[in-house]
């Protein structure tokens, strides 16, 4: 059925099968020749490479028991070589059987040794036509059948005597044994793989993160659009301890760009709306850019302050993470007051200003703000004032205007405070020094007078 179906690896399979047979002594060796002459009778690539084969596992014995048979089928396929019925694949696959027969099929012997297992006398050859009209296959034997318990016990009973009949009492035993130490073998070979198992190789080279972002650059890349690019990287089932390497890369193929492209950054803001751990590393990836910034040069600074800005106006990631920023003369630098510039113009130009107002100084994000409006020392507030009117941002201060305002003036006021108590001292200490003097003034006139009574 299977070569009247074309279908080469079920015929393979049952050839192999019916080989197996005939070197057994369970077939005769005519099935062997018929079915050699029923695949080189009208030769294809397909039915010679089965014949081929067919003859690799049963060549040795079919050249002991047919030897005329067996010349006659090789002196058929040296005709299909010589005439080139076949193309130049199935002809190398003839010449290796030719070599093979030279060798006396010497790698594939008939029977193995550890399968020679019934006596010459014992085994029954059965003569089967293969080109019989009559033969029939037992197609049912492939469908089970449920089976009464009973029954089935009774048919393994016979099965065992049968066993025993054939294979004898010793060589069951002796094959009880065997098959007892092999499993001991597996067992223990079982054990020593698990504990191999428990072995832990570190790679200390990184060879799977730097394929992970070859394969993500090109996935990026190779992207029409940012949902795409979304949807490969998301097949990929990247575990959670990689994706950080999926964030660096977004931001590190956004910074290359000679100008902003929103393609990453809508990438980075649906990884973020879909997994929440995609946010997570987003936002420790903006605190890390934010520190590193100076390493960092005009224009790939330019892209990650818009990228980010991107995420924090479209609430891709909380507002929570501006805790990071400390807006003093000394905590930043100038890489850093630029990043921050960028970061929020962009979000003034999405947002407006009314809104990015009321968002900053809503309640819930005064403790993330501190750094940003500090109020610890007048002299602070007025740079964090100065910093935001010199980018064009000045609204967002106008609070801070009166509390400086009111610092200031509060500051006079003590100082006003301070120089009038410094006054009144120092008119008391004028005033006891002025009467200590006309005190000793008056002394000295008594001292005087006295000397004048004694004259």
């Amino acid at each position: 059925r299977a070569y009247r179906r074309n279908d080469k690896v079920v015929c393979l399979a049952c050839v192999q099968f019916l080989a197996h047979l005939v070197n057994q002594r369970v077939a005769h060796e005519l099935l062997a020749l018929q079915l050699c002459a029923l695949l080189l009778d009208e030769p294809t690539n397909d039915s010679v490479e089965v014949c081929v084969g067919f003859l690799t596992q049963v060549g040795q014995v079919l050249s002991e028991v047919s030897r005329r048979g067996f010349d006659a089928v090789f002196e058929r396929l040296r005709g299909i070589l010589q005439e080139g019925l076949t193309d130049k694949k199935t002809q190398y696959t003839i010449e290796k059987l030719w070599d093979l027969r030279r060798q006396n099929f010497k790698n594939h012997p008939g029977v193995p040794a550890e399968l020679d297992l019934v006596d010459e006398d014992d085994k029954i050859t059965h003569e089967i036509d293969l080109l019989a009209e009559d033969l029939k296959g037992e197609e049912m034997l492939n469908v089970f059948h449920a089976q009464d318990p009973e029954e089935f016990a009774s048919d393994e009973k016979k099965w065992a005597r049968l066993s025993k009949e054939i294979l004898g009492e010793e060589s069951s035993d002796s094959d009880a044994s065997s098959s007892d130490s092999e499993a001991e073998d597996e067992s223990e070979e079982e054990e020593g793989e698990g504990e191999k198992a428990t072995v832990k190789i570190l790679d200390m080279t990184d060879a799977e993160i730097i394929h992970m972002r070859k394969t993500i650059y090109l996935c990026i890349m190779s992207s029409l659009n940012f949902e795409e690019c979304v949807h490969k990287i998301l097949k990929m089932n990247i575990r959670e301890d990689l994706v950080m390497e999926v964030v660096i890369m977004l931001i590190d193929c956004c910074a290359m760009e000679r100008t902003f492209q929103r393609f990453f950054a809508l990438q980075a803001e649906r990884l973020a709306r879909l997994n929440p751990r995609y946010s997570e590393c987003l936002q420790e990836a903006m605190r890390r850019q934010y520190h590193t910034v100076h390493r960092l040069e005009t224009t790939k600074l330019r892209n990650t302050a818009k990228f980010f800005a991107h995420l924090l106006h479209t609430d891709a990631i909380p507002w929570t993470v501006m805790e990071v920023f400390k807006l003093t003369e000394e905590t930043t630098t100038s890489s850093g007051r630029i990043f921050i510039k960028i970061l929020f113009q962009e979000m003034s130009e999405h947002l407006g200003l009314r809104t990015l107002n009321e968002r900053i100084h809503s309640e819930d994000m005064q403790p993330y703000v501190v750094g940003l409006f500090p109020t610890d020392h007048p002299r602070h507030l007025r740079f964090c004032i100065n910093f935001f009117t010199a980018i064009g941002l000045g609204g967002l201060t106008d609070k801070h205007r009166q509390l400086l305002a009111e610092l200031q003036q509060r500051a006079q006021q003590e100082q006003a405070l301070a120089a009038a108590q410094e006054s009144s001292s120092s008119s008391s200490s004028s005033s006891s020094s002025s009467s200590s003097s006309s005190s000793s003034d008056s002394s000295s006139d008594s001292s005087s007078s006295d000397s004048s009574d004694s004259d």
